[in-house]
């Protein structure tokens, strides 16, 4: 059967409902004339009578009425599913799956999104931790958190914070111990603290900068992790030096419990932004949560 029939038996079951040619044109917002047109058409191509009509009333024949009684469940079925769709434009609802980084989901995704999920019960929010700049898309992700020079050409991109600037840090006692670092080649004799990278498939240079000038250090130390946070608890254990975010080492910087060296050296890169797909469908849920995470200057 053509999709158009679809409103021919929608219209049968108007007429039908209200045994009446006029009040049922009437509810469809449709002239007596066209509604006839219709129905005569819907029985044209089914090679039967749907309806016994006379000058008073209009009443299903019997092939009519078990069509009717089979149908009309149907269409209420997509009324009712229709109308549970509608709700979530007022009330969120479903699972957002998220790739970052733990310093992008400590710093920025859980502070923001912590006061929402209380908010919106039936909201889902899963993060996977992941350093692999995983493909967003192909991975079923909704949301990749990615710095500005890592978004790709075919994702929409919100700024989930400003420039982030990067900090080489160790403790004093550590740094007692071995020359202070007055170039980068002079990270080469100390024990630094590695990160490793899928994307990489090796340990992450650091990049440096000084003015016009860019170096990449390939370092090397006792330890190396896959994420941001143990690289900061080994550095505060004296196991040498480790870059990471400056946001993060400030606070023990302000302590005194580390020392920041090279800083002239430590350059700001494109801060972070949540991608996702052109053509996702933009759910409410979607919406709440970009929402919650984007950027606001204050």
């Amino acid at each position: 059967m053509r999709r158009e029939s679809y409103n021919d038996l929608l219209a049968l079951i108007a007429v039908a409902r209200e045994r009446s040619f006029t009040r049922a044109a009437a509810q469809l917002g449709v002239s007596q004339s066209a509604l006839s047109h219709t129905i005569r058409a819907l029985e044209t191509r089914l090679g039967m009578r749907l309806l016994t009509r006379t000058t008073r009333s209009v009443a299903p024949t019997e092939a009519g009425e078990r069509l009717i009684r089979t149908i009309t469940p149907r269409f209420e079925e997509i009324d009712s599913e229709l109308a549970a769709v509608t709700e979530f434009r007022d009330k969120p609802a479903g699972t957002i799956r998220i790739t970052a980084t733990d310093y992008a989901t400590e710093t920025v995704l859980w502070p923001r999104l912590s006061p929402v999920l209380h908010q919106y019960p039936d909201l889902k929010v899963e993060i996977i931790t992941d350093y692999g700049l995983s493909d967003i898309v192909a991975d079923r992700y909704d949301i990749g958190v990615r710095h500005g020079d890592q978004v790709a050409r075919d994702m929409i991109a919100v700024r989930l914070a400003p420039e982030m600037r990067m900090a080489i840090v160790g403790t004093p006692e550590y740094l007692k111990t071995r020359a202070l670092p007055r170039k980068p080649q002079d990270l080469t004799a100390h024990n630094c603290i590695n990160l490793r990278l899928p994307t990489l498939g090796g340990f992450y240079p650091w990049e440096l900068k000084k003015g016009s000038r860019e170096v990449q250090v390939r370092v090397d130390g006792q330890l190396a992790f896959n994420g941001t946070y143990p690289m900061l608890a080994a550095a505060l254990s004296g196991y040498g030096l480790a870059y990471i975010p400056a946001d993060l080492a400030q606070p023990h910087v302000k302590a005194g419990s580390l020392v920041k060296v090279l800083e002239e050296w430590c350059p700001a890169f494109p801060g972070l932004h949540a991608c996702y797909a052109t053509r996702r469908e933009f759910s409410r849920a979607m919406t709440v949560v970009i929402d919650a995470i984007r950027y606001r200057k204050e």
